[in-house]
């Protein structure tokens, strides 16, 4: 190989393990996601709970919301709320959000002896 085909092929290599770097960011499973426009839920997907939904939908509707809420898990439970949504109501959004319904421990029937 030619000094010049070598340059190349390390050049390209680097490229490609700095891109990696920069845009394979850590992302969690998506536990679910909300879409609300204009204070109406749009779409969604995954298991939302119940009362969290019942709640979020009447914050969404009674401020006349445009955004996104997900939620991730990764190592805990966290909430993503749209940049477009003030502080105050991302609080209270984040207040109605029941983290202690997935932080609870799995346990595993399947090891225990009787």
């Amino acid at each position: 190989m030619t000094p010049t085909l070598l340059k190349i092929v390390f050049i390209a290599v680097a490229v490609f393990i700095i891109y990696k770097l920069i845009f394979s960011g850590k992302k969690g499973l998506t536990i679910f996601e909300m879409h609300f426009k204009k204070g109406r839920l749009d779409s969604h997907k995954g298991k939302i709970p119940e009362k969290f939904a019942k709640e979020c939908r009447a914050i969404a509707k009674s401020n006349k919301l445009t955004c996104t809420v997900r939620a991730e898990k990764l190592n805990g439970v966290r909430l993503h709320i749209s940049a477009n949504v003030s502080d105050g109501i991302a609080q209270r959004i984040r207040n109605v959000f029941p983290f202690e319904y997935y932080d609870k421990k799995q346990v595993d029937n399947s090891k225990k002896v009787s």
